[in-house]
């Protein structure tokens, strides 16, 4: 008999009315605006009015994704059931999903097997709709630019330096390119422009830094959007574009409630990518989550080398976070993947493999211990195709780094699996204040930053900044943004800016070959590599595999 999909154990799933979850984790129904039965918004006076300390703080994060899945969210939600059962108080906060993976390559991004947030259809597809408003209120910027350019340009803005682009929540690289303002006259000014997927757009950021309406503002305002002919930046401000963007916005800022599979109370909020953006879900969702928890359990996207890093150096940062704890996810199939072995053979015991491809999950061990100062241990994901001898071999290698292996098995039996990797939790966050520190000190310059990353957390030798990037820097540096965080897009796949790069190498050179500024955001983004950000569907995408039936149930988001 086959196992259930995740859409199969989602949709049977007895989900508890969204005002109990509320009532439960401490939230009055006078805070509570419902979308429907079993998803709710949470006002943001929520955080003012309550006085209660913040809770713990638990980062989940993973080693470097491969094609043999490591499961990052599942271990996510697994551990916060899996405190509930042990009788903690714990939350999730997590990022909503984009549109373009769930009808891309992954089809969803809810978690997996028993350990989900549901209700999983809404939750992969629009939700309540915060994604649509970034992408209204970023294109409604880019309209009010090429307006005002049209109808006499007052500002001197160079058409050939509009930096601002358009956008859409959907892989399309049809859009990566194109020429605007074809037509006539009255069609615009013909330029080159362009589209970013929507969880790239810097409204994205913005929206998940800002901690208030008021600071929802300030930062739209300081948006730059190109530059005059005389070189001085445009703001959002110039164009008088900031206050109508808060108003599109203003629902979008309240952070959403659901539940797992086992009732927990879960924040899903916000969702930039960790490649090309922050990759962390709203900073209102987890303070709020903090104030209403006993355990925040939240996750930054993809590797640590990533999510992680930038979780740690730009959103607790900004928002003065401190995690007491980090669980790093991994799975002996994925390891051997780092290792060389191919999918297909990746049911078979290899420790040569293994021990090829164990440094990856070392790397990010060390780096967590060794560069941030926070404690943490490993979550082995558990296959049935796991050997005793593979699990010993990893648990030995980690224990060397003074950090325990926890072999977790959520997403095959939900927060009961999670138990153990539970209460390691809980006697981490036990040991005291961790003696945490980002990887670079706020008032070095932008080139220093960006070595700082490559050389202690990619583990790389050196980084060759392009001409034209090292001309943007000095521009950005002479604006006064060099005391800004470095958000730096890479692949994903490699601690390296070439995909094809597995394991932990070493004395390899990262190639920067754009600068850009977030002003708004609050941070200068690096473009390395081929990164893109606006991704393309696959030559088999996830939507030719989802459907709907008479009776509106849906198919194949995983």
């Amino acid at each position: 008999m086959a196992h259930p999909t995740d859409i199969e154990i989602a949709q049977v799933c007895k989900m508890r009315p969204i005002i109990e979850i509320a009532e439960a984790a401490g939230i009055d129904g006078k805070y509570i605006e419902l979308y429907g039965r079993y998803k709710a918004k949470v006002d943001l006076s929520l955080l003012g009015d309550l006085q209660r300390p913040d809770g713990k703080l638990v980062l989940v994060t993973a080693i470097t994704p491969t094609p043999a899945g490591e499961g990052k969210t599942t271990t996510t939600i697994g551990l916060a059931d899996g405190l509930a059962r042990i009788g903690k108080r714990p939350v999730v906060a997590i990022r909503e999903p984009s549109l373009g993976p769930v009808f891309g390559i992954k089809g969803g991004a809810a978690g997996g097997g028993y350990a989900q947030v549901v209700p999983m259809e809404d939750i992969n597809l629009h939700f309540t709709g915060d994604i649509h408003a970034v992408g209204a209120a970023n294109n409604l910027l880019a309209a009010m630019l090429d307006n005002h350019i049209h109808q006499g340009n007052s500002l001197g803005i160079d058409p050939r330096r509009v930096t601002w682009r358009r956008c859409v929540d959907m892989n399309d690289r049809q859009l990566r390119k194109i020429v605007g303002g074809l037509g006539g006259r009255a069609d615009g000014l013909p330029r080159e422009d362009g589209y970013d997927i929507t969880v790239a757009s810097e409204v994205m950021a913005v929206l998940c830094l800002a901690d208030s309406i008021a600071d929802l503002k300030r930062r739209l305002a300081r948006i730059v959007v190109g530059y005059t002919y005389s070189g001085s930046p445009v703001t959002c401000a110039d164009l008088g574009a900031a206050g109508a963007m808060a108003a599109l916005l203003r629902d979008a800022l309240k952070p959403n409630l659901v539940q797992t599979l086992e009732g927990t109370p879960a924040f899903v909020h916000g969702g930039p990518f960790a490649n090309i953006a922050h990759g962390c879900n709203s900073v209102t969702a987890t303070k709020m989550a903090l104030r209403l928890g006993d355990y925040t359990i939240t996750e930054a996207g993809f590797g640590a080398d990533l999510g992680a890093e930038k979780f740690l150096d730009i959103k607790c940062r900004m928002a003065g976070l401190v995690p007491s704890a980090v669980v790093i996810v991994a799975t002996v199939r994925a390891l051997k993947m780092h290792g060389g072995l191919p999918k297909s053979a990746l049911d078979r015991e290899d420790l040569g493999a293994l021990e090829r491809g164990i440094p990856n999950l070392l790397r990010h061990v060390s780096n967590i211990k060794n560069v941030y100062g926070l404690p943490c241990l490993v979550a082995l994901n558990r296959f049935p195709t796991d050997t005793e001898t593979e699990i010993e071999f990893i648990i030995k290698k980690c224990r060397l780094l003074g950090v325990n292996t926890v072999l977790s098995t959520v997403w095959a039996e939900g927060g009961r699996g999670g138990e153990e990797l539970a209460r390691e939790v809980v006697r981490l966050c036990d040991n005291g204040k961790p003696n945490f520190r980002f990887s670079y000190p706020d008032d070095c310059p932008i080139e220093e930053k960006l070595h700082a990353v490559v050389t202690k957390i990619y583990g790389g030798a050196s980084v060759n900044i392009l001409p034209p990037a090292k001309k943007q820097i000095e521009l950005l540096t002479s604006l006064g943004y060099s005391k800004y965080p470095v958000c730096i897009a890479k692949t994903q796949y490699s601690l390296t800016d070439n995909p094809a790069i597995l394991g932990a190498p070493e004395g390899f050179e990262v190639t920067v070959r754009n600068v850009e500024i977030s002003a708004g955001a609050g941070f200068v983004v690096a473009l390395t590599g081929d990164i893109m950000t606006m991704p393309g569907l696959p030559k088999s995408p996830a939507a030719e595999r989802i459907d709907v039936d008479e009776n509106g149930v849906i198919s194949g988001l995983f």
